[in-house]
Protein backbone atom coordinates (compact mmCIF):
# COMPACT_ATOMS: atom_id res chain seq x y z
CA UNK A 1 0.00 0.00 0.00
CA UNK A 2 1.40 3.36 -0.91
CA UNK A 3 2.21 6.02 1.37
CA UNK A 4 -0.96 7.81 -0.78
CA UNK A 5 -3.46 5.10 0.50
CA UNK A 6 -2.15 5.17 3.64
CA UNK A 7 -1.79 8.54 5.01
CA UNK A 8 -2.85 11.24 2.44
CA UNK A 9 -1.84 14.47 5.04
CA UNK A 10 1.42 12.57 5.13
CA UNK A 11 2.06 11.87 1.16
CA UNK A 12 0.85 15.88 1.14
CA UNK A 13 4.16 17.02 3.02
CA UNK A 14 6.30 14.87 1.67
CA UNK A 15 5.41 15.91 -1.61
CA UNK A 16 5.76 19.53 -0.82
CA UNK A 17 8.68 19.09 0.44
CA UNK A 18 9.74 16.95 -2.73
CA UNK A 19 8.62 20.02 -4.68
CA UNK A 20 10.70 22.07 -2.84
CA UNK A 21 13.91 20.34 -3.43
CA UNK A 22 13.28 20.08 -7.15
CA UNK A 23 13.29 16.10 -6.91
CA UNK A 24 11.06 15.65 -9.59
CA UNK A 25 11.83 11.79 -10.05
CA UNK A 26 10.41 10.66 -6.98
CA UNK A 27 6.77 12.39 -7.74
CA UNK A 28 3.79 10.60 -7.36
CA UNK A 29 2.54 12.31 -10.80
CA UNK A 30 -0.39 10.54 -11.20
CA UNK A 31 -1.56 11.39 -7.94
CA UNK A 32 -0.49 14.45 -8.07
CA UNK A 33 -1.72 15.57 -11.10
CA UNK A 34 -5.96 14.13 -9.59
CA UNK A 35 -4.91 16.41 -6.42
CA UNK A 36 -4.48 19.59 -8.41
CA UNK A 37 -7.76 18.64 -10.44
CA UNK A 38 -9.38 17.85 -7.08
CA UNK A 39 -8.67 21.29 -6.21
CA UNK A 40 -9.33 23.32 -8.71
CA UNK A 41 -12.92 21.42 -8.87
CA UNK A 42 -13.25 22.28 -5.40
CA UNK A 43 -13.02 26.17 -6.19
CA UNK A 44 -15.60 25.45 -8.64
CA UNK A 45 -18.36 23.82 -6.24
CA UNK A 46 -17.60 26.35 -3.86
CA UNK A 47 -18.76 29.20 -6.58
CA UNK A 48 -22.08 27.31 -7.62
CA UNK A 49 -22.48 26.75 -3.70
CA UNK A 50 -22.63 30.54 -3.18
CA UNK A 51 -24.72 30.90 -6.55
CA UNK A 52 -27.21 28.44 -4.82
CA UNK A 53 -27.11 30.63 -1.62
CA UNK A 54 -27.38 33.82 -3.58
CA UNK A 55 -30.26 32.57 -5.84
CA UNK A 56 -31.95 30.98 -3.19
CA UNK A 57 -32.15 34.10 -0.97
CA UNK A 58 -33.09 36.46 -3.72
CA UNK A 59 -35.95 33.59 -4.75
CA UNK A 60 -37.40 34.07 -1.35
CA UNK A 61 -36.94 37.90 -0.98
CA UNK A 62 -39.29 37.92 -4.65
CA UNK A 63 -41.55 35.74 -3.58
CA UNK A 64 -42.42 36.74 -0.35
CA UNK A 65 -41.62 39.77 0.63
CA UNK A 66 -43.17 40.12 3.66
CA UNK A 67 -40.79 37.97 5.42
CA UNK A 68 -37.43 39.79 4.45
CA UNK A 69 -35.47 40.87 6.62
CA UNK A 70 -31.78 41.94 8.06
CA UNK A 71 -30.88 38.25 7.72
CA UNK A 72 -31.80 37.58 4.36
CA UNK A 73 -29.98 41.00 3.31
CA UNK A 74 -26.85 39.85 4.95
CA UNK A 75 -26.75 36.58 3.62
CA UNK A 76 -27.28 37.61 -0.28
CA UNK A 77 -24.45 40.63 1.04
CA UNK A 78 -22.08 37.96 2.07
CA UNK A 79 -22.85 35.61 -0.65
CA UNK A 80 -22.11 38.46 -3.63
CA UNK A 81 -19.38 39.46 -1.56
CA UNK A 82 -17.87 35.77 -1.55
CA UNK A 83 -18.41 35.07 -4.92
CA UNK A 84 -16.55 38.34 -5.94
CA UNK A 85 -13.84 36.67 -4.07
CA UNK A 86 -13.59 33.49 -5.68
CA UNK A 87 -13.40 35.10 -9.13
CA UNK A 88 -11.02 37.84 -8.40
CA UNK A 89 -8.88 34.97 -6.77
CA UNK A 90 -10.07 32.35 -9.53
CA UNK A 91 -10.12 34.27 -12.50
CA UNK A 92 -11.07 31.41 -15.09
CA UNK A 93 -13.81 30.72 -12.95
CA UNK A 94 -15.46 33.03 -14.80
CA UNK A 95 -15.58 30.75 -17.63
CA UNK A 96 -18.00 28.48 -15.88
CA UNK A 97 -20.40 31.38 -14.74
CA UNK A 98 -22.80 30.79 -17.47
CA UNK A 99 -23.10 27.01 -16.52
CA UNK A 100 -22.81 27.43 -12.71
CA UNK A 101 -25.47 29.71 -13.05
CA UNK A 102 -28.01 27.02 -14.63
CA UNK A 103 -26.92 23.77 -12.47
CA UNK A 104 -27.68 26.63 -9.39
CA UNK A 105 -30.61 27.55 -10.18
CA UNK A 106 -32.24 24.20 -9.96
CA UNK A 107 -30.97 23.57 -6.82
CA UNK A 108 -32.38 27.29 -5.50
CA UNK A 109 -35.52 26.77 -6.81
CA UNK A 110 -35.46 23.80 -4.41
CA UNK A 111 -34.04 25.11 -1.85
CA UNK A 112 -36.46 28.46 -1.52
CA UNK A 113 -39.54 25.70 -2.36
CA UNK A 114 -38.53 23.40 0.71
CA UNK A 115 -37.92 26.81 3.23
CA UNK A 116 -41.03 29.53 1.80
CA UNK A 117 -43.72 26.34 1.50
CA UNK A 118 -44.16 27.47 -2.20
CA UNK A 119 -43.81 25.05 -4.97
CA UNK A 120 -41.21 24.60 -7.05
CA UNK A 121 -43.33 25.67 -10.41
CA UNK A 122 -44.40 28.93 -8.27
CA UNK A 123 -40.97 30.01 -9.52
CA UNK A 124 -39.85 31.00 -12.88
CA UNK A 125 -38.80 27.82 -14.77
CA UNK A 126 -34.88 29.37 -15.43
CA UNK A 127 -33.00 32.05 -13.83
CA UNK A 128 -35.39 35.22 -14.26
CA UNK A 129 -32.26 37.29 -13.90
CA UNK A 130 -28.56 38.14 -15.59
CA UNK A 131 -25.02 37.59 -14.00
CA UNK A 132 -24.45 41.30 -14.25
CA UNK A 133 -27.51 41.56 -12.09
CA UNK A 134 -26.81 38.53 -10.00
CA UNK A 135 -23.90 39.68 -9.17
CA UNK A 136 -24.59 43.60 -8.31
CA UNK A 137 -24.70 44.49 -4.83
CA UNK A 138 -27.37 46.84 -4.91
CA UNK A 139 -30.24 44.77 -6.84
CA UNK A 140 -32.86 43.62 -4.26
CA UNK A 141 -35.84 41.71 -6.20
CA UNK A 142 -39.16 43.58 -6.12
CA UNK A 143 -42.73 41.71 -6.01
Amino acid sequence: MSLYERDWYAWTQTHAELLRQGRWHELDAVHLAEELESMGKSEQRALESRLTALLAHLLKWRFQPGRRGKSWQRTLIEQRKQIHKLLRENPSLRTKLEAALEDSYDSATRWAAEETGLEESDFPKHCPYALETLLNPDFYPED
